[in-house]
Formats: structure tokens, sequence, C-alpha cells
């Protein structure tokens, strides 16, 4: 009897809903090569690896000039990126922003990846902590790696850029692939994009991913949150919303709140899952870091496809009426509790919170300003995206704590 079991291989290499079988790890597949690209032999080449030194780990690392980029994969012909593994002689927040990484497919002229390096592999803010889920592991807070199959047609290459101003003595790696040209016609290409807003806009919700235009799978995020200096409370009252296929004002995709997204509740301590997590809660910095993999519950898309997170927060209303009366940039939205709940934005005119007495002394949501970043991956059916280039390593690094 052979016995099946659901699969749940990304990016449309297995498609979707089909089975694989217990006896997959030994069973050989057909026309396909393993290769590895590291120092010893970056292009991956047969019977060329280990040749420096005479076989002696003479290539083991290299070191990356400020301002330098490294090739680190230049294939041509079709495969797949299993698995990369990098660790970093310098691996600060500063430096973590400041180097880039970027993957092209199939000879494209613009990147499909283009990410600071550590917000890529889950160290957020450059914060550098022991984790591991599906897709990205760090296993002794000390190096890279991402198990995000990377499937390409006809050629890839990867790129190491040092964006900041001191040189990296010692950069180590490998890139696991095969190659193979047995893809089939739903094939999709990885991409990953990072974006910051230094305060984002009152009442206005950031966007994980901007619109891009064509046929794929959101994966997933991993996202970072400064608190704003002046806010008080808790910061995760903000929803998740997917904008699918022509969806303008409002979303057919939206969740119940931060915490809620990454599969917790009533706040947001640490913990690291196999599809979501919280690395990062440090209230005395007001530094938080989390992620989300949409892996069981794939998010599909077939025109085009916009990812938000509403910037809200909730606390008493006497807090909120004492940020108000200091002139914080807050505006409240709803106040509830056991036995009402008011949703002052549907109410002609708004109350003041500060001076109504018929709202009930509960808690109270409101819209506030922070400081957001995230890593948006998805896949999509063509190895070029309509989004703009990575922000100048200035706007990356500027304010980050250690």
């Amino acid at each position: 009897m052979r016995w099946t079991i659901p699969c749940f291989v990304l990016g449309a290499i297995v498609l979707p809903g089909a089975a694989a079988t217990a006896t997959a790890l030994f069973e050989m597949p057909e026309g396909v090569e393993s290769r590895w690209a590291s120092f010893e032999n970056p292009l991956g080449e047969k019977g060329k690896g280990g040749m420096a030194n005479k076989g002696g780990k003479g290539a083991a690392f290299d070191s990356v000039k400020a301002g330098e980029t490294k090739v680190l994969m230049d294939v041509q012909g079709g495969g797949v990126i299993h698995r990369m593994w990098f660790t970093l002689s310098t691996r600060g927040p500063q430096p973590l922003r400041s180097y880039v990484l970027r993957c092209y497919w199939d000879g494209a002229e613009k990147p499909a990846v283009e990410v600071p390096f550590g917000d890529f592999f889950g160290a957020i803010h450059g914060k550098m902590v022991a984790f591991e889920s599906e897709l990205f592991a760090n296993p002794e807070g000390r190096s890279f790696n991402s198990y995000v199959p990377m499937p390409f047609r006809r050629a890839a290459r990867v790129t190491f850029t040092n964006e900041s101003s001191r040189d990296l003595d010692q950069l180590f790696y490998d890139i696991n692939y095969t190659l193979q040209d047995n893809h089939g016609a739903n094939m999709l290409y990885f991409h990953a994009s990072w974006r910051r807003e230094r305060w984002t806009e009152l009442g206005r919700d950031f966007e994980i991913l901007p619109r891009v235009e064509g046929r794929g799978r959101f994966l997933g995020a991993h996202i970072g949150i400064l608190g704003h200096p002046d806010n008080r409370g808790w910061w995760g009252e903000g929803e998740v919303k997917m904008y699918v296929d022509g969806d303008t004002d409002f979303p057919t995709i939206v969740g119940t709140g931060t915490e809620d997204y990454v599969g917790t509740a009533y706040g947001q301590g640490e913990f690291a899952g196999r599809y979501q997590g919280s690395l990062l809660v440090d209230d005395a910095k007001r530094r938080y870091a989390f992620y989300r993999y949409h892996v069981p519950d794939p998010i599909y898309f077939h025109q085009d496809l916009r990812v938000t997170l509403q910037q809200m927060g909730g606390t008493g209303k006497k807090e909120v009426a004492q940020l108000l009366q200091k002139g914080v940039e807050i505006q409240p939205v709803t106040i509830h509790d056991s036995k009402q709940f008011v949703k002052l934005l549907e109410m002609d005119p708004i109350p003041d919170v500060r001076t109504d007495k018929s709202l009930p002394d509960a808690w109270t949501n409101f819209y506030r300003r922070d400081d957001v970043c995230a890593v948006a991956f998805f896949y999509m059916d063509r190895p070029e995206n309509n989004l703009p280039p990575i922000a100048p390593v200035t706007a990356r690094t500027e304010a980050l704590l250690e």
C-alpha cells in the first residue's frame, strides 16, 4: 500500500492540491542535477569545487569592500534554488540594513528580489534572534537560512552588495540548487520587496505590498514596528487587508488585528512558529518584529494584488483623552466594553472622547502613527515586477537601535 500526504509545496513547483507520496525522499527524478554555489565553486561547475589552495579550504569566505557587489550565483539554464545559507563577520542593525540581496531570473535587468539582507532572513530591524520557521531559520542567532523555493527557466543570478561605509571582512555562503528543465506552464517566479515609512500617515494604511500586476500568490511578510515616542498603549489593533483582482476602496480579504494575523491574541509576546511568529517584543525601546507565511492558507491573485496594514492602536479612554489633550496626533475610532461597541466614525458629528459623558469609560481604539517596515514575499508569473527600487541606505538605516 502506498500512503499519500497533503503537499504544500510553494510557488507552483508542485501544483496546489497535488499529493506527495511517502516514498518521495527515495525516488529519483528524471533530468535533475544537484549543485551548490559558494566561493569554493561560485559557478557551480561540475568537478570544479574546492580547487583553491590545492583543495585545502582556500576559499571558504571572501571580503566585500564598501560599495562592492559580489556575484554569488550566475547560472544558465533552468533550475530551482532550494536553500541559501550565510554568515557574516559583521552583523549589527546598521550593516544588516546596509547590505542588499538581489536575485535576477531569466536574464531580467531588474531584480525580482531586492531587499535589505537582514530583514529578508528574519533579522527584522537588523536584530538577530534564534528561531526556526517553515521558510527561514537562524539556529543560534548568528546565521541566515532560507528554504524558500525559487525556480527559474533560463538563468539565475544572485548578488550581495555592501552599501555600508565599512568593509565586510568575511562573507560565508552557499546556495543549494538543482538544474532542471521540467517546469510546467504554471511555474511562478519568486519576488521579494522591502519598504519603510519613517512615520506613517494618520488614518492611512501602511502598504506591506504596493499594488503588483500579474498572476501569482502572496506568500507572506516580515514586519517591523518602531513605536512613535508620543504614543502610549497597545500598537497592534490594525487589520491586515488584501485588495485582490480589482478591489479599490475596500478589500476582499481582511483580518481582525495585527496580533491575530500572526496567530496569537490579546497582545503579542515573543514566539516562533512554523508559519507565524513574533521575534522581537521590546517595550522599553518600542521595537517589535513579527512574521506570517501563507503556506497552508494560499492567497492567489489573477490580475493584481495590494496588501496593507492598518495603523491603529488601543488603550483606555482616559489615556486616549490625555494624549489628545497633549496634542498627540491620534484619532479615536471605537470604544467598547462588555456591553457596548461604539463606532465613533459612523456618528455625526463624531463625539469628542475628552468631553462626551455618554461614552463608556472603556477600551478605545485609535489611529496612530509609527515607523513601519516590511519585506513582502510573493510569486508571480513573470520575472520582473512593477515596484520601485529599494530605498537609499540612509533611509533604510535612519534611527535604528542597537
